[in-house]
This record gives structure tokens, C-alpha cells and sequence, in this order.
């Protein structure tokens, strides 16, 4: 038998083929094949973690080329997560291994990370699902971070693979119940394993305290008012317990229907405008229903639309806006792009790239997203109006919107711990099902589409553009979205906070029940040590300077809030009543009755937008002010860092934004050196808050695709496969064309 070891290009002969049929449970694996068998400074398994089966001898080959190299090592799968423990590359042996996640390793993949199981049999590919009459002799996982692993199994024992490759598909492509995720058997053990900061200053909003204390920043006490109505989910489960309503809506409406019809408040801007969402109310047949429902609706639009004063503004995104389907078949075409399995495949799709990527419609998906968060602002900053959001359960399309908005409207957004307790407003009390939107329990693939990964590629767009307005870095945004799928952390593994709760038995009737706590995935320390940590932060973010009294007491704000009635004259209201009319839009809206478009702010101020979009970007930004992105077609970019980090033949050697950021950061350590030494001359050795992040000094090693992809080695096969070539046509006329050059990094 071979052992471990780094192999060459086809060594070995081929093992024949199986041929008995295993009809093995997986339930059974871990008793037929007993633990202990690998040595326990390999497998490192974290609390409540089972090692449910294993094979030996798996050869896991490079991503190069469909030679058969790489390195021998053992495949194990628990309930946790798939692993690969092989010899480490000595490459990657140094002190500039950077970037380690103390949570999944390198050759680590959750079980929630998979996305697709394929085998190989006499070198077809074919999908893998249910019980296997024939095994394959190679397994290629394709994860949901966009990784793909080749596992070769020729080498394999025949009854070690039968039970790896049972045990695997089972454990991934099966429907599970909650109860059965990792996430329970984690915080049952691991219930004296403390975080050093759960919290992390981060804004929970799972007391009333939160909301009021948010009320207060945004200067809405005024108008809105935080409400217990719902405390103990005793009115409705979709709803957090607490949450803010305007102050004249009496708490028996929000008892009537369930928390549907409700104007939610979501944020307040400078000028006293606010941003809303509002779920349908239940559709109804019956005629006296109806009518019932019609004057609730009333009543309730009455609370936030009162000319001249207050006037509303209207977004139907269940039928004005991107439907939930097209984002999923958009991204469904996306990911195929960069799910490369070696070197000649990704040949084969560079000809053809930018009309693939076209084709796939999700940069179109992330500028229409870009350009109604804009067009809503501008209600907001511009036009002085209300912003109402509808959606029919207000936890898709209403989370997605509004964070988006207040990204580019509030700077305090924009530092990491306000990005992280808008993600808790807006997204996990807000009620988005990430259980059913990930797909967590494999229970409905219709039901999975990738809301969140849009908005987090909406903010990097705006990062991308905009590096000085963010705290955060990019890298920071790419870990947020390999932690939807990591089961020890709560944040992105319910529907909704009573699902929470009621499953962690914190609203169990029996008092001697202790409930189960878990870790929040906004304690950074749980995945990476400090000095990893210290790359999610942007060295280049420019802090908003803090003015001492004297100076605050001359100046005056830029921006006041206008108690008083604008001196502008405000839209009047047609004689037939703007109410009324606005009224029965809304109405018919919420009772499912859509017979026309909904009032649209692209059709209402096409110009006032033009004006407002263009003036914006006509002046110096502002990096603690409005922040807007460019939306024409050429801004829009890939994600590279995200989508193309584990394709070699992507990466630039040496170049890259991270070659710039390297020079930036050696300047920043030598003004940092200087000015400890001026420290050390007038107050002695006081120690220093902490710097810049370290990058290693050999920049010419680094990838431009830092720090995910540090030391690659760049594709051996730098040339276009063969069939590509025919279809150039002959080598003589090729020779003739002139090279195009294309940054993928800036795509």
C-alpha cells in the first residue's frame, strides 16, 4: 500500500473496478468502522464533534491539470465537516501563513458548504445522490464558498469507499431536521467555553434598550416609539420582541392582524424623513373582510402620511423590483463561471468569458439593486418624504433595501461595528429565513436564494469604490460570507428570533431547563488570532475627526433638522385627494389585488433623480456624509477576492491592489515608528494602540488575490487548450492579432 507523501503524475496502475454492491447505512458507519484510529494530533475535533467514517490512502489532486498529482492523506467526514489530512505543503510551512481560521482549516469543508457531489466513472462526471449501485473512482465536491476538491480514490481500499462516499452524500444532500444540525451538539458541549467578548460592542436588538438607544442616534424618538407588545412572541412569530412603530399607531392594531400591515420603522434620516417596510396583510375572499381590512389600512397609512407635513412614498418590491427567482437563476449561472476543476477548463471558459458572464444577468441584478437603494435616498435626502417598503413577509427583498440604504446614508454604518448591528436589525430580527435562504436542512432548493450574498456584493461594490469611507476591508466582507455556512456560530442558522429562542429553550415553560448558549459569529477571535484579525480592518479608513467644545459651540451643522415647514413650496395635493388616491394604491396593494404598477420613483422622478445622481458625483466625497456608487455598466464589477480565490491562473504574482497596499502599510509603519519615538521623548514608554496590519515583507510572493490565495503557484499550462485554438483559427492569422490584456482584479 502507498503511504502519504507528494506523488507524481501518474504514478500507480489503476485498481479495478467495484464490484459489490454496499448496502451499508450510514447510521451504522460509525459502529462497523470504530473511531480511534487516527492519531489525535491529525484530527482536532471541537466540542460535541463525531468522526463518523473514514478512508485511508485518498490521493487529493492539485488543481493544474487532469494529471493525476497531489498528495496521499486521509478523507474523513463527521457531523461537523468534511477533512483532508494529508502531509502540509512545505511551501506553505513559514511564518507568513497568515490567514489560518482556527474554525476550518485549509482542507476543511462544513457539511453545510457543499454544495454539489459529483463521482467519476471511466472518465465521465456524473452527480451523486441517494444509494450508489457503483462507486466512483474519483469525488469532486463543489462547496458553496466556490471551492472544488478532487479526491482520487483508486488508491482506496474498496470497502473504505463505499463508506466515505455513502457517509459523505448522506450527511450532505439529505434532508435533516434543526434539531439535528452541529449547531445543537456544539452549544451542549461547549457550554463552559466562553468567547472573550461575545458582544464585541456590537448592537444585539434583543432588548428594548437597543432600539430606544438606536432611536436616540438617529434623532426618531420624535416620531417613532420602541414597543413590547410582542414580548414572548405572544402577538406574532415573524416579528423580533421589540421592535419601533410611529408614535401615534395604538398597540391593539398591532395585535389585530398578526404584525402584518404595520409600518415597521427601520431608520430616520437627518432631516426627520424615514425609512419604513410593512408586510401584505392575509388575502381574504370575502367581501366584509376585505372591507374590514381596507379601513384598518386606513387608519394605519394615516399615521405616516399627513400633508403637508409628512408625505409617504410608496416601493411595491414584490412586483416593481428583482423577483426572488431571477436572482437565484441569475446567481445560479454566475457561480458556474468560476467552479473550475483545473487548468483546461478554465481555458476553455476565458475566450468566452464576458458574454458568460453577460449571459448570467448578476451584476445587472447587484446595478438595480445599487440603483432603487439611490432612488430611495434620494426620497430620503432630496424630496424630504417617508420611504414605505412592501414586500409580502417584508424579509427579503425589505432587508436587502434598507441596509443598503442606510450603508450609504449613515456613516456609523459603515465602521465594522455598525455594519454588524445593521446585520442584526435589518437581517437577523428583521425575520430573513436563512435557514430556508441557504438552504441549511437541504429541505427546498426553490426556497434558496442568495439574498444576503447579494447584499454583501452591493457593499463591496461600494468599497470597492469608495476604500476611505469603510472600516472594513474587503476581506472582512468575504469571511462574513464563509461564515453563513460555519454551525457553532447562531447568527445565520434560523428563520427567525423565535425560531431562535423557542429551539435554544430560552422560551421553554420548564424553569430548571438551562438554555443553550452559542457564540455569535461577530466575536472575530473564535475564527482567526489577532494578527489575522487585524486584515479585516482598513488601515486607510479616514476617521471622522472629533471637534472639542469650543469649536462646536461657533460652528454650525451642515446638516440641522428642520422642525419647521421648508421653504420650498411641497407637492401640492390633486383635487381629488393624493390621500384617498394614495390610499387605495396602498390598500390594493397589501390585499394581493396588484392591477397595474405600483407608483414607481424611476417613473415619479426621473429627472429630480438624474440631477440628484449626477450633482452627487459632480462634487468631493464626502467620506462621513451621503455616499452613492456608480451604477453604469462598467462600474459594476466581479468580486474578485470572493469568486476568483481559488483559481490559480486568476491570481496575479506580486501584483495587484495588495502590491499598492503593501507600500502603503510599510509607510504607515514607519510613521508609526517615528512617532513611538517621539512618544518615548516627551511621555516615556507608553504603550501604543495598535498598528497598521503586517503584510510579509517578500511582496513580490504574495498573490494579488491576498490573503486567501498568499503563496499559489501560478498554472504550469499558461496556454489555450487545443480545441480553443481551432477555433481562433490558423496559429499564422493569431500571430497577427494584437494581445489583449484584461485585469481580472478589476473586472
Amino acid at each position: 500500500m502507498l503511504g502519504k507523501g507528494v506523488v507524481g503524475g501518474g504514478g500507480g496502475t489503476k485498481a479495478p473496478k467495484p464490484s459489490f454492491v454496499s448496502y451499508v447505512r450510514p447510521e451504522v458507519i460509525l459502529r462497523l468502522h470504530p473511531v480511534g484510529v487516527l492519531p489525535e494530533d491529525l484530527l482536532c475535533l471541537p466540542p460535541g464533534e463525531q468522526l463518523l467514517c473514514e478512508a485511508s490512502t485518498v490521493l487529493k489532486c492539485v488543481q493544474e491539470d487532469s494529471c493525476q498529482r497531489g498528495v496521499y492523506g486521509r478523507l474523513v467526514c463527521t457531523d461537523f465537516k468534511i477533512a483532508f489530512l494529508g502531509d502540509s505543503d512545505p511551501a506553505l510551512d513559514s511564518d507568513e501563513t497568515q490567514f489560518k481560521n482556527k474554525v476550518i482549516g485549509e482542507n476543511d469543508i462544513t457539511l453545510h458548504c457543499v454544495d454539489q457531489i459529483y463521482g467519476v466513472f471511466d472518465e465521465k462526471k456524473k452527480p451523486l445522490f441517494g444509494q450508489l449501485k457503483k462507486y466512483p473512482e474519483k469525488l469532486i465536491i463543489h462547496c458553496k464558498d466556490l471551492r472544488v476538491l478532487h479526491f482520487c480514490l483508486r488508491f482506496t481500499k474498496e470497502e473504505e469507499v463505499k463508506r466515505i462516499v455513502s457517509g459523505i452524500i448522506h450527511h450532505t444532500q439529505t434532508p435533516k431536521l434543526l434539531k439535528r444540525l452541529f449547531l445543537f451538539s456544539y452549544a451542549s458541549a461547549a457550554q463552559n467555553h466562553t468567547a472573550s467578548d461575545p458582544r464585541n460592542h456590537t448592537v444585539m436588538f434583543d432588548t428594548l434598550q437597543d432600539w430606544c438607544w438606536e432611536l436616540e442616534r438617529t434623532k426618531g424618538s420624535m416620531k417613532y416609539k420602541a414597543v413590547s407588545v410582542n414580548e414572548g412572541y405572544k402577538i406574532c412569530d415573524r416579528l423580533p420582541a421589540y421592535f419601533v412603530v410611529p408614535t401615534p399607531l395604538p398597540e391593539e392594531d398591532i395585535q389585530r392582524f398578526q404584525g402584518h400591515g404595520i409600518p415597521i420603522w427601520c431608520w430616520s434620516c437627518h432631516n426627520g424623513s424615514a425609512l419604513m417596510k410593512m408586510s401584505a396583510l392575509p388575502k381574504e375572499q370575502d367581501d366584509s373582510a376585505l372591507q374590514v381590512q381596507r379601513s384598518f389600512l386606513d387608519g394605519v397609512y394615516k399615521t405616516v402620511h399627513r400633508p403637508p407635513y409628512e408625505i409617504v412614498k410608496t416601493e411595491d418590491l414584490s412586483s416593481n423590483f428583482v423577483p426572488l427567482q431571477e436572482i437565484q437563476t441569475a446567481y445560479c449561472k454566475f457561480k458556474q463561471l468560476f467552479l473550475i476543476g483545473n487548468s483546461s477548463e478554465f481555458w476553455d471558459t476565458d475566450i468566452k468569458w464576458f458574454s458568460l458572464l453577460e449571459s448570467s444577468s448578476w451584476l445587472d441584478v447587484i446595478r438595480r439593486c445599487l440603483k432603487k437603494a439611490i432612488e430611495i435616498s434620494e426620497c430620503l435626502e432630496a424630496q424630504n418624504m417617508n420611504v414605505l417598503l412592501l414586500e409580502e413577509n417584508a424579509s427579503d427583498l425589505c432587508c436587502l433595501l434598507s441596509s443598503l440604504v442606510q450603508v450609504m446614508m449613515d456613516p456609523h454604518c459603515r465602521t465594522r461595528t455598525g455594519f454588524q448591528s445593521l446585520i442584526q436589525k435589518e437581517w437577523v430580527m428583521g425575520g430573513h429565513c436563512f435557514l430556508d435562504r441557504c438552504n441549511h436542512l437541504r429541505q427546498s432548493d426553490k426556497e434558496e436564494v442568495p439574498v444576503f450574498l447579494l447584499f454583501l456584493d452591493c457593499v463591496w461594490q461600494l468599497v470597492h469604490q469608495h476604500p476611505p469611507a469603510f472600516e472594513f476591508t474587503e476581506t472582512y466582507l468575504t469571511v462574513l460570507s464563509d461564515s453563513l455556512y460555519i454551525p457553532i456560530f447562531s447568527t445565520f442558522f434560523f428563520n427567525s428570533p423565535h425560531q431562535k429562542d423557542t429551539n435554544m429553550g430560552r422560551e421553554s415553560p420548564d424553569a430548571q431547563s438551562k438554555p443553550l448558549t452559542l457564540l455569535t459569529v461577530w466575536d472575530w477571535s473564535v475564527q482567526f488570532e489577532p494578527k489575522a484579525q487585524t486584515l479585516l480592518r482598513n488601515p486607510l479608513y479616514v476617521e471622522k475627526p472629533k471637534l472639542d467644545k469650543s469649536q462646536r459651540k461657533g460652528m454650525r451643522f451642515k446638516h440641522q433638522r428642520q422642525l419647521s415647514l421648508p421653504l420650498t413650496q411641497s407637492k401640492s395635493s390633486p383635487k381629488k385627494g393624493f390621500f384617498r388616491e394614495e390610499t387605495d394604491h396602498l390598500i390594493k396593494n397589501l390585499l394581493g389585488k396588484r392591477i397595474s404598477k405600483f407608483i414607481n420613483s424611476s417613473d415619479e422622478f426621473p429627472d429630480s433623480f438624474r440631477e440628484f445622481y449626477e450633482n452627487w458625483h459632480s462634487k468631493p466625497v464626502d467620506y462621513h456624509g451621503l455616499l452613492l456608487p456608480h451604477i453604469e455598466g462598467p462600474e459594476i464589477k466581479v468580486w474578485a477576492q470572493r469568486y476568483l480565490r481559488w483559481i490559480p491562473e486568476a491570481q496575479i504574482v506580486g501584483g495587484g491592489r495588495v502590491a499598492t497596499m503593501g507600500k502603503l502599510l510599510e509607510m504607515m509603519e514607519e510613521v508609526q515608528s517615528l512617532q513611538e519615538k517621539i512618544n518615548e521623548r516627551h511621555r516615556g514608554a507608553e504603550a501604543l494602540p495598535a498598528g497598521a496590519p503586517c503584510l510579509p515583507r517578500n511582496s513580490a510572493r504574495l498573490s494579488s488575490l491576498f490573503p486567501f490565495a498568499l503563496l499559489q503557484r501560478p498554472s504550469s499550462k499558461p496556454v489555450l487548450p487545443t480545441s480553443s485554438w481551432k477555433a481562433l483559427g490558423d496559429e499564422d492569422d493569431l500571430a497577427k492579432r494584437e494581445d489583449e490584456f484584461v485585469d481580472l482584479g478589476d473586472v
